[in-house]
């Protein structure tokens, strides 16, 4: 499938990600698999000032790639993204918001409806 990802967690998420695009006809799933099976430099890595100014309060957001602490977040959002570094986490948490991976992100938006999708 992709002979050059090794990351077995990756792939299994590349998978899930096409297997929902089609049983719930949602492109946004389609579009994150695509996203994610580029290599590793050109996948997205976003910072928490990025997000904030994109968003509003209690935005649902996909990233898909990386969640990186630089930039201040002072809205709750709910942020699903392959990884996130640890000072992302703690600054989405304080704000109020929630990290989740995209695993659990599908499994609360099966749809995809409502989602914004960043690179």
């Amino acid at each position: 499938m992709h002979p050059k990802i090794e990351n077995t967690e990756l792939l299994d998420t590349i998978r899930l990600l096409k297997t929902k695009a089609r049983e719930n006809k949602a492109t946004i799933w389609a579009t994150a698999a695509e996203q994610l099976s580029r290599p590793r430099r050109n996948r997205a890595a976003l910072n928490l000032g990025h997000i904030t100014r994109s968003t509003q309060q209690n935005a649902v957001v996909l990233v898909p790639g990386k969640v990186l602490g630089a930039g201040l977040i002072k809205h709750p959002v709910t942020v699903g993204a392959f990884e996130f570094s640890q000072e992302a986490q703690n600054k989405i948490k304080r704000a109020g918001g929630k990290c989740v991976t995209i695993k659990e992100f599908i499994a609360l938006y099966p749809n995809g409806s409502n989602v914004k999708i960043m690179r």
